[in-house]
């Protein structure tokens, strides 16, 4: 063990950092290395392994120097011996054809695989050794080799200057580390108290941490769960137990919340560095993302000049938010996504969406890929994450795009035509399975259809590499890549799995469902140390801690709410059916209960049902029927400036009297959940139904799933998720020890026995009503009591 600081680095991340150059190219590069990579290693290692050939040696090399302590490490594909000498292989596969690759092909191949060279030397005390760059080539299998000697001495110089020049990384990363440390140790709670419940999650949470476990919780509106979960992980990090925390959230809003947090811990001193990552869609400042040098002058020349980028910001600033990355990237002309990717890397924590960590095809390999590290995953608003992972997990292909490159490849490229063809046939045969009731399913993976994506993805994939800019390339490119991540979904196939054909919508789909995400999710999580999922509405808490990949070391903890309860009046109007068939009879005792309730009290209201349908029929009768009233409502086209409009009709205006607004929105939707409406905001919110997800295929199959796992099939697949968007929903009142408001749930249901057991403690005590007159009675009586006293 030593003092000085350590300095832990790949062979293949130090020599990418340090000699990286050029431009970002959005030409196409092969992306089915997860599939074709790992078999090129695997035959050129097996054709020479009765020639002195050991493959995948790991080598490792620590030095002292210059006040550190670094730790290098890699793994040399092959270590070749025979009587002439050693030689260090390394393999890389590629769809290019071999003629365009010559011995200076990359300057990073050699590095990595000198570097390699020169631990082998140093360890094996050889005063020469040959370094060797094979070639691969998927589609021929054919293989070009270029071999140079170098003397221990002149290996010795290389990785010097190497070391030398990220001295000023190290430098950068040591120093920052003392000095973020220093005020960890220094800081304090950044509120004057913690408020009920608050403490208690922030000491599950160190305990979660320092012990390497996953911890569940429910923590109401109010707790402060942002601050209770990163106050501790951020403590942690200083004694050592962390080295990097990942803030995941599935919406923006939530996201600027954590970044409150670190200005609030800033303001009490705290050193520390985070970035958000913004999707790259939306952080690209071009018109139309295109990754081309001829297209984007911040594409050209990116990698010359983005470490000079990264180290201005780091030296200046601490919050990397999105104004900021983009302040920078615009000063340096760099590429403001690939930019803040970089920066993630000098990072304490990294604020971003879930699939930056799950997602197979998209999740931060530069983190991820050799097993991960020691990081604590905060996991916010969780509940989401069960149908994003199911999402994440499934891939699915439509018979269309195949039959129409078909026909746009007959004549120029008979070679892909004919793999399109026989995909398109098959697909036919499958189409015929599903014609009984439009669906046919099994549980076993499409076997027969895999090797005919495999060789369209190979044909494709030496068609897109020398066809760039023709006409038929963007097409092409969709459907490659909608192929590939099919055959990676297929990867994970196991009986957590089932194998669909759908007709519909005149085409054929088939789609690999993952039923239950867990164990998948399970895996995921154990690329860090530590995870804490965390919602207001993570009930009930032994389903999501089972099917979020939770297992029985799991701790998990369910919070009161801190608020008074006193402050809201929750009301149960069980006398109304809104099932399906029943529906259209309620809608003018729907419109008659909301017109009662918003007479007993002045003020924002919002009204949530389950669909569209039945909203819009509500509304079009309460608008016919009550003109005077002030009323908007949710449309599914609404993009994030219609998102504002509609919250702005709720927002007490300066120097201006709040009239009242009613709003009508969906359960489930962008208004239901995310939305904080403080004090006069919203007074009140009227829940029609119980939020069940709509009858479907998949909705369905999950059931029978979980029936034949556990006899909770319903449970798992339609109540629970319908209840968490109730929950949601009336989380929308109460946002502060100030607030006071009203929830009305209307729908028989909720007065049953397996609706109750689902309350949380804070519904308790509720009121159910049966007339007109007993919902008056119940309001008038809340209204009529004094505001509380803080």
């Amino acid at each position: 063990m030593t003092n000085q600081p350590e300095i832990k680095l790949s062979v293949r991340n130090l020599v990418e950092f340090m000699l990286r150059s050029g431009n970002i190219d959005s030409k196409f590069i092969s992306n089915a290395s997860a599939l074709e990579g790992t078999r090129a290693h695997q035959k050129v290692q097996k054709d020479n392994q009765d020639k002195g050939y050991t493959a995948e040696v790991s080598l490792k090399y620590n030095l002292a120097y210059e006040g550190f302590y670094f730790l290098i490490e890699g793994r040399a594909d092959g270590i070749i011996t025979t009587d002439t000498g050693v030689v260090v292989d390394e393999i890389k596969s590629t769809s290019q054809s071999l003629s365009d690759i010559d011995e200076d092909y990359s300057q990073t191949h050699w590095a990595q695989a000198k570097c390699y060279a020169f631990i082998y030397t140093i360890q094996n005390e050889l005063p020469e050794i040959g370094v060797q760059l094979t070639y691969f080539q998927r589609e021929s299998d054919e293989i070009k080799q270029f071999l140079k000697v170098f003397t221990q001495t002149e290996l010795t110089t290389f990785f010097y200057d190497l070391i030398n020049q990220y001295l000023v990384w190290a430098s950068l990363t040591s120093d920052w580390v003392t000095k973020r440390n220093a005020a960890i140790r220094a800081l304090d709670f950044p509120f004057e108290s913690y408020r009920r419940g608050q403490r208690e999650l922030a000491v599950a949470v160190y305990k979660t941490i320092t012990e390497h476990k996953k911890l569940f919780v429910q923590a109401p509106t109010g707790i402060g769960k942002t601050m209770s979960t990163l106050f501790p992980a951020i403590k942690s990090m200083a004694e050592g137990h962390t080295a990097k925390i990942f803030y995941l959230t599935a919406k923006t809003i939530v996201r600027e919340v954590a970044e409150e947090a670190f200005a609030k811990m800033a303001d009490q001193g705290l050193a520390f560095k985070s970035v958000t990552l913004t999707a790259k869609d939306k952080i690209c400042f071009q018109e139309e993302t295109i990754c081309d040098p001829d297209y984007c002058d911040y594409a050209r020349g990116h990698f010359d000049r983005v470490n000079p980028a990264i180290l201005d910001l780091l030296e200046q600033e601490n919050r990397l938010t999105r104004p900021i990355i983009e302040d920078y990237a615009h000063k340096h002309q760099v590429c403001p996504f690939e930019f803040s990717l970089d920066l993630t890397l000098w990072c304490d924590c990294v604020i971003c969406d879930y699939n930056y960590v799950f997602d197979p095809r998209v999740y931060l390999k530069r983190f991820f890929t050799d097993n991960g590290g020691d990081y604590t995953f905060l996991i916010d608003e969780a509940h989401n994450l069960v149908d994003r992972a199911r999402s994440m997990f499934s891939a699915e292909l439509y018979k269309k795009p195949f039959l129409e490159l078909k026909r746009l490849f007959k004549d120029t490229d008979p070679g892909i035509a004919k793999a399109l063809g026989k995909i398109n046939s098959h697909m036919i045969g499958l189409r015929k399975l599903a014609e009984t009731d439009q669906h046919y399913r099994q549980p076993e993976a499409p076997k027969d259809f895999l090797p005919l994506l495999l060789k369209f993805i190979n044909l494709a994939e030496a068609w897109l590499v020398k066809n760039e800019g023709n006409e038929s390339h963007k097409q092409l490119l969709e459907l490659y890549f909608n192929a590939l991540t099919f055959m990676r979904t297929a990867e994970f196939y196991d009986d957590r799995y089932l194998t669909y054909v759908e007709n519909a919508n005149g085409d054929t789909k088939i789609k690999l469902f993952c039923l239950d995400p867990s164990h998948l999710l399970g895996e995921a999580i154990k690329r860090g140390r530590a995870a804490i999922f965390f919602s207001a509405t993570l009930s009930p808490l032994n389903y999501f801690a089972e099917i979020l990949g939770g297992d029985p070391d799991s701790y998990k903890i369910s919070l009161p709410s801190p608020f008074d309860v006193k402050n809201r009046e929750l009301l149960i109007a069980d006398t109304i059916s809104t099932t399906f068939r029943n529906r259209e009879k309620t809608y003018p005792a729907i419109a008659t209960c909301i017109k009662a309730i918003l007479e007993q009290q002045s003020g924002n209201y919002l009204a949530y049902f389950p669909s569209y349908k039945y909203m819009n029929a509500v509304f079009e009768i309460f608008t016919e029927t009550y003109p005077e009233i002030i009323t908007i409502r949710q449309s599914p086209e609404m993009n994030e400036a219609d998102r504002e409009l509609f919250l702005n009709q709720f927002r007490p205006k300066p120097g201006t009297t709040q009239v009242g607004m009613l709003g009508f929105g969906v359960l489930g939707g962008i208004f239901s959940e995310g939305v904080d409406l403080k004090h006069e905001g919203l007074i009140g919110a009227i829940i029609v139904g119980v939020g069940l997800p709509q009858i479907c295929f998949e909705r369905d199959i999950i059931r029978d799933y979980f029936n034949e796992k556990n006899n909770a099939g319903y449970e798992y697949s339609y109540l629970y998720p319908g209840m968490n968007k109730v929950l949601q929903a009336a989380g929308r009142v109460i946002r502060t020890e100030t607030d006071r408001g009203v929830i009305v749930l209307i729908d028989e249901r909720f007065g049953s026995l397996s609706y109750r057991q689902l309350f949380p403690r804070e519904w308790f005590p509720h009121r159910r009503i049966r007339t007109e007159a007993e919902l008056k009675k119940g309001l008038q009586d809340f209204w009529a009591m004094p505001e509380p006293q803080i």
